[in-house]
């Protein structure tokens, strides 16, 4: 073979060698890897031309393209083209098409939003929107909420109240459950007393020597539970105390525990601690009061209402 044939099939190598014999080839880039690299350039020119990209100044390259909508109070905007403009444009035509609507609602009772199957319809649709953004994230997406933090919305088990004025107040205003921490005003052996007590009123097992003494603790000045829960105890919705004559429950999870045992310790460590956590925050400012009427509705058929 001649020397320069020889030559000819000998991978060149960029000069560059380490160690005496070590060297770094140079192989070309095969034609197809090449110019799809080229494409991908020119791609990406004409992509930050026609969207937008680069920064430049105080602004950026905004590309090619508008967006142009009329929003609900009339007034016609434009922005160049770009998600959140996508966004809003695709909102706002949503509010143009429910403005009528709210309107309607917003002059309408309870009553005869209840009566009206159109409006009902729309509540259905727009109070599970609204639920879900703004409600969801702690009554969970059904309404059921967290035993221990949210109160479920799905039963007919209400605090405060299940009328469509209480609702109403409790978006417009929130609220703030209270229950101060008996651990400090009361020994251990009182408040196990108590909790068997509690507990019997749901015809939870209990030992009933304990449950006779928390009941005098309950109806006494000692403890004095009555005052929020009433001499029967089944609550005060004015104060936001729950009923505990009827096996619901929010703030002990009870329903947690197998045994009898867990479930008293449930009841004993709330009695124990307290509870100061019950806060709700008020929506008005948030949502606009149509929106707060639909909330009101939706929750409302949520429970079933009183």
């Amino acid at each position: 073979m001649s020397e320069q044939k020889l030559q000819s099939q000998t991978v060149q190598t960029t000069g560059h060698a380490w160690d005496g014999d070590l060297q770094e080839y140079n192989n070309p880039l095969p034609v197809w890897w090449v110019y799809t690299f080229y494409a991908t350039v020119i791609f990406s020119i004409i992509y930050w031309t026609i969207y937008p990209s680069w920064p430049i100044g105080k602004g950026w390259i905004g590309g090619v393209s508008d967006i142009t909508y009329v929003n609900s109070e009339g007034e016609t905007k434009t922005h160049s083209w770009n998600t959140r403009a996508l966004l809003l444009e695709d909102l706002n035509q949503a509010a143009v098409a429910q403005k009528p609507y709210f309107d309607k609602i917003s002059a309408m009772s309870y009553e005869q939003i209840a009566k009206d199957p159109e409006m009902n319809g729309f509540i259905l649709s727009a109070g599970k929107a609204l639920f879900s953004e703004n409600c969801a994230p702690c009554h969970q997406a059904g309404g059921q909420g967290v035993i221990g933090f949210f109160p479920n919305l799905t039963d007919d088990d209400w605090l405060y109240g299940g009328s469509y004025d209480t609702i109403h107040q409790t978006l417009m205003d929130g609220r703030r459950g209270y229950m101060p921490a008996f651990g400090e005003v009361l020994d251990g052996e009182q408040i196990d007393q108590l909790a068997n007590y509690v507990a019997s009123l749901s015809g939870i097992s209990h030992d009933s020597t304990k449950a006779a003494a928390g009941n005098a603790l309950f109806h006494g000045e000692t403890a004095a539970c009555y005052y929020c829960h009433t001499s029967n105890a089944t609550g005060r919705k004015d104060m936001g105390a729950p009923n505990l004559t009827d096996n619901i429950w929010l703030w002990a999870d009870v329903p947690a525990a197998d045994a009898a045992e867990g479930k008293v310790s449930a009841i004993r460590n709330v009695i124990a601690s307290g509870l100061n956590k019950g806060v709700m925050p008020a929506w008005s400012g948030r949502l606009s009061p149509e929106q707060i009427k639909v909330l009101t509705v939706y929750v409302h058929e949520l429970g079933g209402g009183q």
